[in-house]
């Protein structure tokens, strides 16, 4: 008589198989949770890039015929910057390049930073009603992200300050993205829209001092038999070191406010998991 059996799985095999919900079952688990308020992160992750490709084709005629209207063409400038990165469909630092290459830094920054606490006002009020009781649920499940939640507006006023500031200094700070976390983890509107401001002061005039260096360059290289007006013409190197200092300054603000940031709430990258 045959009397040999099946051997069954080993201990050590049942504590070494995988578990069964993969990373692909976690995240189909948490778009669910999320519902509209996924759709809402998939717009203003992908949106603005596209819309920020559309408008660099077209700056130099959207720039000329800002520049050309003068006051109306600043407060048609200001206008769109809000409600287009507001809306998730430009991101920022396009905007902010439109502003630098039509008006300069002098002329654009006023009105950049108005589209900028206009536009961040816009996303927080279609992201709060949208996504923060769904954010609420899946933070429920994940006490990681629910410690970086709490670091952020369960410690007072001045350390929500502190820590919005430091989440928008960074150059790739996504803007809209941004919005809709803080708006969802009901940061405080008065803190919010402050940091905010605060925040992307640095960044937007570098990129805005850049790209009227750009317009300069552009603009000189086209005035027609250079060598009779080289006194005329910006040299190639300060143009150069002026973009070499423009991004060695944004990625040094980046850098410190990583690490800042981390400090403060004592989560680092790929901690919030």
């Amino acid at each position: 008589m045959n009397t040999t059996r099946e051997a069954g799985p080993s201990e050590h095999d049942k504590t070494t198989a995988p578990n069964p919900e993969s990373e692909l079952d976690r995240l189909r688990s948490t778009l669910k949770q999320l519902g509209p308020a996924a759709v809402l992160a998939g717009v203003t992750a992908s949106v603005p890039a596209l819309g920020g490709f559309v408008l660099l084709y077209f700056i130099k005629d959207v720039g000329s015929w800002l520049r050309d209207h003068g006051t109306q063409g600043v407060t048609a400038y200001a206008a769109g910057f809000a409600v287009l990165t507001g809306l998730a469909l430009l991101p920022t630092y396009v905007s902010a390049i439109l502003g630098g290459w039509a008006f300069g830094l002098a002329g654009g920054l006023p009105a950049a930073l108005v589209g900028i606490l206009v536009g961040s006002l816009i996303g927080y009020l279609i992201a709060r009603p949208t996504a923060s009781a769904r954010a609420d649920a899946v933070l429920a499940g994940k006490p990681r992200w629910k410690a970086v939640r709490d670091a952020l507006v369960g410690s007072g006023y001045l350390r929500t300050l502190l820590i919005v500031t430091l989440l928008r200094l960074p150059p790739n700070s996504p803007f809209a993205m941004t919005n809709l976390v803080l708006a969802s983890v009901r940061v405080p509107l008065s803190a919010y829209l402050i940091a905010t401001l605060v925040g992307m002061v640095p960044r937007t005039a570098a990129v805005m001092y850049f790209a009227s260096l750009l317009h300069d360059r552009l603009d000189a290289s086209q005035l027609g038999d250079l060598k009779h007006q080289a006194s005329e013409v910006t040299p190639v190197w300060v143009f150069v070191v002026g973009i070499i200092v423009t991004l060695i300054v944004l990625g040094i603000v980046g850098k410190i406010a990583q690490q800042a940031l981390e400090k403060v709430t004592g989560v680092a990258d790929g901690d919030a998991r």
